[in-house]
């Protein structure tokens, strides 16, 4: 499983009400080796993001939104990225973010170790670990 690696601004938004997890709409954004992302990053403007051209929907499903005893989960469904009408851009890491907050702030991103490219008709899944959360907070 790839590791989740949290933007620092994420915290101070969560703190300041500017994300309400469990009932925005999430999605993903993708960015090659070239343009990694840093922890330092705090809004979508900040990344440079491949070209979505021939790329499925990247909006993500959100299962639960919940705590048990004082430490919080969510829980997101796996988002199945299609390519279809040619290929998509490479890209390394897929970056989660909150397309209902003003100036899409981030949450957090996924490095995939190298730069992949999805040929027209491949897929590529991202895994939230159904169990575990996409993301804790105790």
């Amino acid at each position: 499983m790839v590791a989740y690696n949290k933007f620092q601004p994420f915290s101070e938004a969560l703190a300041e009400k500017l994300h309400n997890l469990g009932s925005d709409q999430l999605k993903i954004a993708l960015c090659d080796a070239a343009h990694a992302p840093v922890a330092g990053n705090a809004q979508l403007s900040d990344l440079t993001q491949v070209s979505y051209t021939n790329l499925s929907s990247r909006n993500v499903t959100t299962s639960t939104s919940a705590q048990t005893g004082g430490t919080y989960k969510l829980t997101l469904a796996d988002l199945v990225l299609l390519a279809s009408g040619g290929s998509v851009a490479p890209f390394r890491y897929a970056v989660l973010y909150n397309d209902t907050a003003a100036n899409d702030e981030l949450i957090g991103w996924f490095d995939y170790g190298a730069d992949l490219t999805l040929l027209s008709g491949n897929s590529f899944t991202i895994d939230f670990d159904g169990s575990g959360g996409a993301l804790t907070l105790a």
